[in-house]
């Protein structure tokens, strides 16, 4: 493991393939898989469809990271730990992408998808090892700052680009920029990042990696909090994310809606942006649990004004209130559970244990809101907005209500 300081070279280069993996689900989450769904389903059953393709790729997501993860600590190959994973799933992925940019029918439009979740998460699993591989700990506040700034620069373009060109018919073109900014992102990383090989490796267990997932809420309450509290914000974040493009298209009467859920994410990632830029230091002055309190009252609020406009102007509104919520939430939220972790000797396993908190709300969130998006819509117009918004308010309300459970937090 290389422990000499990165440069600021070195760190964007090491972070570079964090803003290709931002652009692809920022535009594959908020508007590509929702504008394609619509060309292979009738409007009755768009919910419950794009539920079922966004609910089996996040299961997925969840299973494969972890294990990759583990599985690229233990390889011995003369490129690294990390970069023979990263190279072949990004190139996999790739692959996966014209699949479904060419899928004729939502079947197959479906098996792509699950595909590209498979091997983005072969890539991305190996490719979270590298700071805590290669970063010296004085520097893991820097990298961590990198990443965080890839992650808003990389979705908002790819979330901002992919409405207007769906829209105007060039869809094919974005689809094969996502495959440019993979490609192009991953040689670079991989050129510039180097790795020091494992010579050698004691045998893999199985058993035991099954049992470390497993931390008792009873021996460790403080930490199952921050797990329950963090996936029931999540819920609402979820529940919101997935039908936000359906909403403008219903209920704001967009004509133009995927160009309109760009603009909205645009809004959601300038409030974000500068909340996360003060959040931290006030949660280390007034408490972890205020800053998420008031953040996940802040996206309630909005899910309440989703529910009672008309207008996209207070959409756009909104949706910076939302984002100032949102990024204060992420923000403290990882600094919440440090302070909570069951061993600083196992940190890295916990944190991937508390990272299930983020995936699984990807599963279970549209797989409930879809169906009830329909079924209500079927009963009065619109109706199932209101319902999937309404439990997106609870979800939100229910989160930030049980943080005061988290006693051991500063």
């Amino acid at each position: 493991m290389e422990s000499r300081p990165f440069s600021v070279s070195q760190q964007f280069y090491l972070s570079l393939y964090w803003f290709a993996l931002n652009y692809h689900w920022g535009a594959l989450l908020m508007i590509v898989i929702p504008a394609e769904v619509l060309r292979f389903v009738p409007e009755a059953r768009k919910g419950a469809a794009l539920g079922f393709v966004l609910a089996l790729g996040a299961l997925i997501a969840m299973v494969v990271q972890p294990v990759v993860g583990a599985i690229s600590d233990r390889t011995t190959a003369r490129l690294g730990r990390r970069r023979p994973y990263i190279i072949a799933g990004t190139i996999a992925n790739a692959l996966g992408i014209l699949a479904m940019a060419y899928s004729p029918n939502l079947t197959v439009f479906t098996l792509s998808v699950l595909f590209v979740q498979l091997t983005n998460n072969i890539s991305g699993g190996a490719y979270q090892g590298l700071i805590p591989d290669l970063v010296p700990e004085e520097l893991r506040g820097t990298a961590s700052g990198w990443m965080g700034l890839q992650t808003m620069v990389g979705t908002v373009v790819g979330a901002t680009l992919a409405g207007p060109l769906f829209e105007a018919g060039y869809r094919l073109p974005f689809y094969w920029s996502i495959i440019a900014v993979l490609m192009v992102s991953m040689i670079l990383t991989v050129w510039r990042v180097r790795e020091t090989p494992l010579e050698e490796v004691k045998p893999f267990d199985w058993a035991g990696f099954a049992a470390g997932f497993w931390i008792s809420p009873r021996k460790y309450p403080d930490f199952a909090w921050v797990f329950l509290t963090r996936a029931l914000v999540l819920l609402g974040f979820y529940t919101f994310l997935s039908y936000l493009a359906y909403y403008l298209k219903d209920v704001i009467r967009l004509r133009d809606f995927m160009t309109g859920a760009s603009y909205v994410n645009v809004a959601v990632m300038a409030g974000a942006t500068a909340s996360t830029l003060f959040a931290g230091w006030a949660s280390d002055r007034y408490g972890r649990r205020s800053m998420v309190f008031i953040s996940g009252i802040l996206m309630g609020v909005t899910g309440l004004a989703f529910i009672l406009t008309h207008s996209f102007a207070v959409v756009l509104a909104f949706g910076l209130v939302f984002g100032l919520g949102y990024g204060a939430y992420t923000s403290v939220d990882w600094a919440l559970a440090t302070d909570v972790l069951p061993s600083n000797a196992s940190a890295g396993k916990d944190m991937g244990i508390w990272g299930i908190a983020a995936t699984l709300p990807q599963v279970v969130a549209p797989g409930i809101a879809g169906g009830l998006l329909d079924r209500f819509n079927l009963a009065a117009p619109n109706l199932g907005y209101t319902v999937i918004f309404s439990l997106a308010v609870g979800y939100f309300a229910v989160g930030s209500i049980l943080v005061w459970k988290i006693r051991r937090a500063r």
